[in-house]
């Protein structure tokens, strides 16, 4: 069978480990032909291109930069690609046969796109992996509005969110809340074929107890973070809807403890604001770390305590951010600071793998960190690894897509 899998993600390999590559990799392994379509934004200067890596065929088509830019950029670059997408596709896949078209939010703006594979595969089933509920989380930031002109826009994407849900066959949602918000904002769409099907991995080899000493001091030592203490992590994208302002007063409240160090480590638009509170306040207990590669990432992460999830208060979307999985595969505690409602601090309270407070209360925050620091986070840690390993495995992800395959 034939997969093709459309994302803004920029991907180049799937031995990588992440919830698409891992996915994708999971479908290579047990004989589907894979096709990827990602993006090749113009920073990086290289044409559009179909290469062949590791046994899966990559479509890089060259866009305007989507990730990482200002706002005009990345609005006229998501209502573009999909013309430049159905454009490389008719080029360099003509004649594929398709079995599965598979895609993801971000962005909505793939109707057309989809509705061309399904025109030339009717056959094909398709499946929205749902990661973002736009245009309703950039309304809750106050980047668009529902109202006077700004409303314009909205409709615009709102038009495209429902053209995309009435196109795919099923939905997979990444937790039951946002299956919630999906079919209550949405009462047109059958109950039948939104289901839920989270961000998940696959589980790397269990790493020497020897080997993660070692790797312990020589980070610790190298970026000056204290060996005795418990270190918390904020690791990931550092945007918007992390809600960074309130990141920066926790910190700041917290930033001359003795007893805890706080590591954030990523990039986004919101590190330079990040860095420039770092450089005026100097917080004895705080590094800021610009994003590492995967592989540097993976070995700093594990050197650490408790892993952090925060999430801007505004949202009435429930998110359930990816950055979680990496914490629960390293056995670490978790901390949400989030709005209210999200589902992940109840799942993480209810199943006794980490913490939850609001994220418009400093003082509700500190008490939370004071909780963690006189908890049995070992036990903690160990929870989270069975929950991920009962719940957020890409086998689970992956039979309940290709049970839809069977079903058709």
């Amino acid at each position: 069978m034939n997969v093709v899998f459309l994302t803004m993600v920029h991907i180049t390999d799937v031995e990588s480990h992440g919830i698409y590559t891992d996915l994708l990799r999971k479908f290579r392994n047990e004989r589907y032909e894979v096709y990827i379509v990602t993006p090749n934004e113009r920073r990086g200067g290289k044409p559009t291109q179909l290469i062949e890596n590791n046994g899966v065929h990559i479509l890089q088509v060259r866009t305007l930069n989507l990730q990482k830019t200002n706002v005009l950029e990345k609005g006229i670059g998501q209502v573009s690609i999909e013309t430049l997408y159905k454009r490389a596709i008719k080029k360099y896949l003509k004649g594929v046969v398709f079995d599965l078209i598979l895609y993801s939010t971000p962005p909505v703006t793939f109707p057309r796109v989809i509705n061309f594979l399904k025109n030339n595969n009717p056959n094909a089933s398709t499946y929205l992996l749902l990661k973002d509920i736009f245009p309703q989380n950039a309304v809750d930031l106050g980047m668009i509005s529902q109202t006077g002109v700004g409303s314009i826009l909205y409709r615009f994407f709102r038009n495209k969110e429902k053209l995309l849900y009435r196109l795919s066959d099923n939905i997979g949602c990444m937790s039951p809340a946002n299956m919630e918000y999906v079919l209550k904002h949405n009462p047109e769409l059958s109950k039948n074929k939104v289901e839920v099907a989270p961000n998940s991995l696959e589980i790397s080899d269990t790493i020497d107890p020897s080997q993660l000493r070692s790797e312990r001091w020589y980070v610790r030592s190298k970026l000056g973070i204290p060996l005795d203490v418990p270190v918390f992590v904020f690791g990931g994208n550092l945007g918007k809807p992390q809600g960074i302002p309130f990141l920066m007063d926790c910190l700041e409240a917290n930033a001359n403890r003795d007893n805890c160090f706080f590591v954030v480590i990523g990039t986004g638009t919101e590190l330079p604001r990040l860095k420039q509170w770092y450089n005026i306040v100097n917080p004895k207990s705080v590094i800021i770390i610009d994003g590492l590669p995967k592989g540097e990432y993976d070995i700093m992460a594990r050197t650490c305590d408790v892993g952090l999830i925060f999430l801007d208060y505004r949202f009435t979307i429930p998110n359930f951010p990816s950055r979680i999985l990496s914490y629960m595969e390293n056995k670490m505690p978790v901390l949400c600071a989030t709005d209210t409602n999200t589902d992940i601090g109840k799942i993480v309270e209810e199943n006794g793998f980490g913490y939850w407070c609001e994220s418009n209360s400093v003082e509700a925050f500190t008490t939370a960190v004071d909780r963690m620091l006189h908890a049995d986070r070992k036990s903690m840690g160990e929870k989270g690894y069975e929950y991920l390993c009962q719940n957020y495995l890409v086998q689970n992800t992956f039979e309940t897509i290709v049970n839809h395959l069977i079903d058709v």
